[in-house]
């Protein structure tokens, strides 16, 4: 049974700006067969320590759109330990560009993403998932110095590992919906052999 969902005032959310949240990675010996990446956690996701849980986000309806996930999950709350075994199981990792919360991504700075982008290149070598899907295409120009990037499948490899660079889920981005999300999501979901 989920946790009954929270609410949180905007001081309560202030408290978790800067905290970090941990990768949701397989377990030693459960394969990584596709890595996303966030920009960077939000206040939300934050409080709940679950990555993509402010409501409004798109992400998990999305995969589950695309069958990426067969089931729905509800991160509002914070993941269950039922939800983060199953995300698992399927082959399915998340970690952010940025580890550091903040209200909105505009509020990184250009060495941050710098940095970020090199962690990720270790994060890719020390996991070795197959895929990679970078969920932000200006967060990915602004990690790799890649200003003419385009969304989509990446000429280059990361670290080892086919790269993807796909829309981004937030409310805040109004171009897509659940449905062009899901059908960009899957592209790599493919790549990865998760479909």
């Amino acid at each position: 049974m989920p946790p009954p969902r929270r609410t949180f005032t905007r001081a309560e959310l202030e408290a978790f700006r800067d905290a970090e949240v941990p990768d949701l990675l397989p377990e030693p010996g459960q394969p990584l067969r596709l890595l996303f990446v966030g920009i960077n956690p939000g206040l939300w996701t934050a409080a709940v320590q679950t990555h993509f849980a402010r409501p409004g986000n798109r992400f998990y309806p999305a995969l589950l759109r695309a069958g990426i996930i067969e089931r729905a999950i509800d991160p509002a709350s914070g993941m269950t330990d039922e939800d983060r075994d199953y995300f698992r199981a399927r082959g399915l990792g998340i970690t952010n560009v940025v580890p550091r919360a903040t209200a909105r991504a505009d509020e990184l700075t250009p060495e941050e993403y710098r940095a970020g982008g090199q962690r990720l290149v270790e994060t890719v070598e020390r996991t070795r998932p197959g895929v990679v899907a970078v969920a932000g295409i200006t967060a990915y120009r602004a990690a790799f110095s890649a200003r003419r990037a385009v969304v989509g499948r990446q000429p280059e490899p990361l670290a080892g590992a086919e790269l993807w660079v796909v829309p981004n889920p937030s409310g805040l981005n109004a171009h897509d919906t659940v449905e062009s999300l899901a059908a960009a999501y899957a592209e790599p979901a493919r790549a990865a052999g998760i479909l």
